[in-house]
């Protein structure tokens, strides 16, 4: 189980999460829900130690709080940014292989761990495999989604953080992305999710926190939160879709 606790977050002596309590359960997606600029993005990046944060972060019972990012990632905690952050002078497999060094190191050379780890990918992920010797620089946005969640893969994480995994993509796509994001954690992945797409993050989550200006202010199973009439309005409602695939 991984719980953050009386969270709070700074940029500088600014304050931009202020007492956060999220569980993640073991088996699970919990889903981040809000708007932009509401914090969802710095509560992930809080988690992975790239923001100055007191409070508590507890992973398998280890207190994360005073961590690096190396040790965090070294703890099977593997974080897709937003944007997806490929590495575009790179290929495709070669961007698949940087997500091992946290367990493989820098220059372990290749495995047969390796090569399974690589089949799992692609066999999630068969568009990858047809690409493999592309430039990452190359390949559609829907595309670089899905290389960036199988380099995340190739870290062998024990515990997902996905950071608006739809952004920028066309519907058909998002499903695409997501029914892969739901066989990652039916195999045992539990998922911490931010998303700007709250219909879609509902549907895939057992449980919700929604976040506004810095703080939790409701939570609950994500069924409930998507009948909440509050959320309804604030974030159910008519969205403009970028149709990028």
């Amino acid at each position: 189980m991984f719980e953050i606790k009386n969270l709070r977050s700074f940029y500088g002596e600014n304050e931009a999460l202020s007492d956060i309590n999220i569980t993640v359960p073991s088996d699970k997606i919990v889903c981040i829900i809000g708007a932009n600029g509401a914090g969802k993005t710095t509560l992930l990046n809080s988690i992975s130690g790239m923001v100055t944060r007191t409070g508590s972060i507890i992973w398998q019972g280890e207190e994360l709080i005073d961590k690096s990012s190396v040790y965090i990632a070294k703890q099977g905690i593997a974080h897709v940014p937003e944007g997806r952050l490929v590495f575009p002078g790179l290929d495709v497999e070669d961007n698949l292989i940087t997500g091992t060094i946290s367990w493989h190191g820098l220059f372990g050379g290749r495995n047969k761990n390796y090569e399974k780890d690589l089949e799992k990918v692609y066999d999630l992920f068969p568009r990858l495999y047809e690409r493999r010797r592309q430039g990452a620089w190359s390949l559609s946005g829907g595309e670089q989604q899905m290389l960036a969640l199988g380099r995340a893969m190739m870290a062998r994480p024990k515990l997902l953080l996905l950071d608006e995994p739809s952004m920028g993509l066309a519907p058909l796509v998002v499903e695409d992305i997501y029914e892969n994001i739901t066989k990652i954690n039916k195999e045992g992945t539990p998922i911490l999710l931010v998303e700007q797409n709250a219909k879609m993050a509902l549907k895939v989550s057992y449980y919700c926190y929604v976040i506004e200006l810095g703080k939790i202010t409701l939570e609950g199973n994500a069924k409930d939160i998507a009948k909440n009439p509050l959320v309804i309005e604030a974030y159910l409602g008519a969205t403009t879709v970028h149709h990028e695939i």
